[in-house]
């Protein structure tokens, strides 16, 4: 019996459905990676005719990978990266077909764990042949949490609108906690950590074990991960954390490996520090801060709630910014002369930005997170320094930001400070 599709009638269109297309219309096959459950499978087979599950037929896929690609094209490859030996063979029948688009989707939840050196040899790059696409889960206009009144497109165009959404604290305690999984939308914040924490013992229990590492180490690790989300801290400052003031409890080295099996799981991911054509990376931050894959596992590793969230105004902004960092990714993606990156800025004086967003023509644009409307004024006078810093150095090559936004959590109003700076609420930002 064939592999059936998803039914289309059901899917969610995502925002990164469209690059989708467009790789499919560039390359011969395209890789679609990204965190367990965030919806990657729905997105390739909403674009396919035909699928193959390496979970459902893992020893067949083995022994004889190519039996994978046989369907109607574009064929998905569903979790390819369980038999590695998959990509060899998408790698070779591309080079073999001159002209060849469309053929393969390929979904991944984690980079391939390789058994022997035939294995290492197949995962030769692949660039000019497979597009790669990072897909994260659900942003707030994915998911219908946000009106996506303001455009970030829009805005590198010069274009904003005033906008007026729900602001209430509450609600962004509902928001992070819930997270962008698809499949808890429907579910109440408290039923929805319980979706996160599952995740995290299959992620401890299953994933880690598989790669040959430690669960409860990893699981320490996480959670300091956690505690110092969007913090651009040292392995020697994790180290101490999970340690508590003994010991250490692994070596520096072991402790890089651990954080970097997370990010080859797509549960924790680097926003490296953005540097200014003009300035010394001696003088700026380009240490990566880290984030996990959506707020609402920081919220399950810290073991809070809505309720203690509210009380705990501090780690609701740290996790607030995690949510909006999320966001700022997907829509980024989406950029019509992207994909973009997402970055920070901070240098030696202390001034920072949370987000720096830099097309690949050089245009930029920076972002501070508030989660309180409050202090909507603090983050532009910061970013207002710091556009002051870039623009009045002598020696500046940097060109001038194309705007400067922040973004709030409990903030009603989207509006235009002054020429070029916005605040906008982070329900009212779309792609």
């Amino acid at each position: 019996m064939p592999n059936v599709l998803p039914p289309r009638d059901q899917y969610m269109p995502r925002i990164v459905d469209e690059q989708v297309r467009q790789y499919l219309g560039i390359f011969g096959a395209v890789e679609v990676a990204g965190t367990k459950w965030c919806g990657k499978t729905w997105t390739a087979c909403s674009q396919a005719n035909s699928v193959s599950y390496v979970d459902e037929a893992l020893s067949l896929a083995r022994s004889d990978p190519r039996a994978m690609l046989v369907g109607e094209r574009p064929h998905v490859v569903d979790e390819w990266q369980k038999a590695p030996m998959i990509w060899k063979a998408v790698r070779h029948d591309v080079d073999m077909q001159r002209g060849l688009r469309g053929a393969w989707i390929l979904t991944g939840s984690s980079t391939p764990m390789v058994k022997n050196a035939d294995e290492a040899a197949a995962l030769h790059s692949g660039s000019g042949r497979i597009g790669r696409i990072r897909m994260r889960p659900m942003s707030l206009q994915e998911s219908g949490d946000s009106s996506a009144a303001v455009s970030l497109a829009g805005l590198f165009d010069g274009k904003f609108t005033n906008a007026v959404v729900q602001g209430d604290a509450a609600t962004m305690a509902r928001l992070v906690c819930r997270g962008g999984w698809p499949e808890v939308l429907d579910l109440s914040a408290s039923q929805a950590q319980v979706t996160a924490r599952e995740y995290l013992k299959l992620l401890f229990e299953e994933s880690i074990p598989r790669h040959g590492k430690d669960a409860s180490i990893a699981r320490r690790i996480a959670r300091s991960i956690a505690r110092n989300v969007g913090q651009a801290v040292t392995y020697k400052v994790l180290l101490a954390d999970i340690s508590a003031g003994d010991e250490p409890l692994v070596s520096a080295q072991t402790l890089a490996s651990y954080v970097s099996l997370l990010k080859d799981l797509y549960f924790v991911e680097e926003v490296p520090g953005w540097v200014p054509e003009w300035r010394s990376p001696k003088r700026l931050a380009v240490k990566p801060k880290r984030y996990l894959a959506d707020p609402s596992l920081a919220v399950a590793l810290l073991g809070m709630n809505e309720e203690s969230l509210l009380e705990d105004w501090q780690t609701f902004g740290l996790v607030y910014e995690n949510l909006c960092m999320r966001d700022l990714a997907v829509y980024a993606q989406a950029l019509p002369d992207g994909p973009a990156e997402v970055m920070y800025y901070r240098d030696d004086t202390g001034l920072e930005a949370d987000a720096i967003i830099e097309l690949p023509d050089g245009r930029w644009a920076a972002f501070e997170c508030k989660l309180g409307s409050a202090k909507a004024d603090q983050g532009i006078a910061s970013l207002k320094r710091l556009r002051s810093k870039l623009m009045t150095n002598p020696q500046a090559r940097t060109r001038p930001p194309e705007f400067l936004a922040v973004l709030t959590g409990t903030g009603e109003y989207a509006w235009r400070a002054e020429e070029g700076v916005y605040v906008i609420p982070v329900r009212a930002l779309g792609a």
